[in-house]
């Protein structure tokens, strides 16, 4: 729950009104039994196996996430959260405008890499925009693109 304030993410108008997930990280929220983690958010997952979800409100795009992303940013509305999935963060490369790290006092060994192969190498820069230090000693930092 500290994490989804920090972001603001815990109630319709905050921050975000979309939220877009891989079909892997998806399904670990399944396996946990939660259909729909993010009910206030319009919730896109990106798969080109799964056929239905047990959420009505979960949208499921096969499309490439790109063009998706491109259209959605078109649309009125508010920010357009990238939930994890090094393999959509690694297409979508291009598209992020702000990132969001969570660092936290935990280390576990190994882990997946925040992008993807399918990200090329195209270093950007960024500022720090904001951060958010609850007590449990995690840090939220939010960095806005600045070039690349």
């Amino acid at each position: 729950m500290q994490a989804r304030e920090a972001l603001s993410v815990t109630a319709e108008g905050t921050r975000f009104d979309t939220v877009l997930e891989g079909r892997r990280s998806y399904e670990i929220g399944l396996a946990a039994g939660i259909p729909d983690a993010f009910p206030h958010l319009r919730h896109l997952v990106f798969s080109r196996t799964l056929t239905e979800t047990p959420a009505a409100a979960v949208e499921l795009v096969a499309d490439y996430p790109v063009a998706t992303v491109r259209e959605l940013k078109q649309q009125p509305g508010k920010d357009i959260w990238l939930l994890g999935g090094a393999e959509l963060a690694g297409s979508l490369y291009g598209e992020i405008d702000v990132l969001t790290l969570k660092v936290a006092p935990l280390t576990i060994g190994t882990g997946i890499p925040l992008f993807s192969d399918r990200a090329a190498f195209d270093p950007r820069t960024w500022t720090l925009a904001r951060h958010t230090v609850p007590d449990s000693g995690a840090m939220f930092l939010s960095y806005e693109r600045t070039g690349g």
